[in-house]
């Protein structure tokens, strides 16, 4: 049981209803779902430390469903909250270290590789702050994402490096701009001012809804990238105009995994949902790293920590073999946790789901298809008529489609999209 706290000045933590600036739940603005309210708890980088997970797996054990989400932007969530207990949760989460701001909680999206190497990671830590510092940008969108380094993931604004520098990226677009690494986090910063100043321009000249995502602006990257340069006297060196750049494609890193100089254990968490005994393991580490592919990392090891680590894992039922029938499968919150759901996806993904060497595949409960990755893939949408089997190139576009006639033959459909 969770000790009592004395009350404390939390603002209004309130059900989350739609408007132009968010569209997202946080820490403090809850998500309605047919479970009870959801909470999400942001990770800049993916990044937290073992004591701030085993404070949240104490609050979904006593508050909300027992498990903990992990969200395919590297961030964690809590289910079946009720409002009588979210302001004690938003002060403990305070207390962890998990909701630095009360104003600023639902726009501190930033993306960074698993295996950051320590300056990403100082940049990812210095964005955080400065975001925090600019009260004009908490009129970002929640969908609004930034990112430091090559991630799977579509950013809106991206710093990426590029020889000595970093190169900076408008909607996955290269218009040219170059940066030294002291001025990444001006420049982002710059860019998200850049996109509210062109979204209201847009807005003023359309009479439409507001833009969430730059890709929404016309000729988006080309505009916020002149504003940038309007803003800060970067000059552009030349590329074809707005040149757009290619996905990361997906990694499992799972098992002993290595990057920028250092050793990890890794393991995938089946469906995204950490259990409260898998959570109360990988709460002795240090630190900890969610990734986008819905796994989580313990870093900084050494190869024989590491082993030992992914030993622990794979005990607790996290997989750490990257031939597990889990490697590459996530899936929305489907029924009973989403009332928009057609299908319990998690239970049906369970039955049908086998080891494929091939393209992720993603189970949906609507058309709405949450939590989709950027990249190629397989979705699996429920219908009022059975499971739509389709691949796309990108989240938005079939290329082709393998109707499941059976409830025995979705498993080898599902295969064969991904193989073929």
């Amino acid at each position: 049981m969770i000790a009592p706290e004395p009350a404390r000045s939390i603002r209004a933590v309130t059900p989350l209803r739609q408007s132009d600036t968010d569209a997202c739940p946080g820490a403090l603005r809850l998500h309605a779902a047919a479970d009870g309210l959801l909470a999400r708890v942001r990770l800049p980088g993916g990044s937290l430390t073992g004591a701030q997970l085993r404070s949240l797996s104490a609050l979904a054990a006593e508050f909300g469903d027992g498990r903990l989400e992990l969200t395919s932007r590297a961030n964690l969530q809590i289910r079946g909250l009720q409002q009588d207990h979210a302001e004690t949760v938003a002060v403990h989460l305070r207390a962890a270290g998990l909701l630095p701001s009360t104003t600023h909680d639902s726009v501190r999206n930033i993306a960074a590789p698993p295996l950051a190497d320590i300056g990403t990671r100082h940049l990812v830590t210095a964005l955080d702050a400065a975001l925090l510092a600019e009260p004009a940008l908490v009129a970002l969108p929640g969908k609004f994402l930034f990112a430091i380094g090559h991630v799977p993931l579509a950013a809106d604004v991206a710093a990426v490096p590029d020889g000595p520098g970093f190169a900076i990226r408008f909607a996955g677009h290269d218009t040219g701009l170059r940066v030294a690494a002291g001025r990444v986090v001006a420049t982002l910063i710059a860019a998200a001012h850049a996109f509210l100043a062109e979204r209201a321009a847009q807005r003023d000249d359309r009479a439409a809804g507001a833009a969430w995502r730059l890709r929404e602006l016309a000729d988006g990257p080309a505009r916020v990238s002149a504003r940038v340069t309007a803003a800060t006297g970067v000059t552009a060196v030349d590329v074809p105009a707005a040149t757009p750049v290619e996905t990361v494609e997906p990694s499992s890193l799972v098992g002993v995994v290595t990057g920028s100089g250092q050793s990890a254990a890794g393991a995938l968490v089946p469906l995204g949902r950490l259990e409260n005994v898998q959570a109360k393991v990988l709460s002795d580490a240090e630190r900890l790293v969610v990734t986008p592919w819905r796994g989580v990392l313990v870093p900084d090891l050494t190869e024989a920590a590491a082993a030992a680590w992914t030993d622990r894992m794979a005990a607790t039922g996290l997989v750490v073999t990257a031939t597990s029938r889990w490697t590459g499968v996530s899936a929305c919150a489907g029924r009973p946790g989403c009332a928009k759901s057609l299908a319990d996806v998690r239970a049906d993904a369970g039955n049908a789901t086998r080891f494929v060497a091939g393209l992720p595949a993603h189970w949906v409960g609507c058309a709405r298809a949450c939590g989709s990755p950027a990249g190629r893939h397989v979705r699996v949408e429920a219908t009022d008529s059975g499971y739509a089997v389709s691949r796309r190139d990108d989240p938005d576009t079939a290329t082709r489609t393998f109707p499941a006639t059976s409830d025995a033959a979705l498993g080898e459909t599902v295969a064969g999209a991904r193989r073929a």
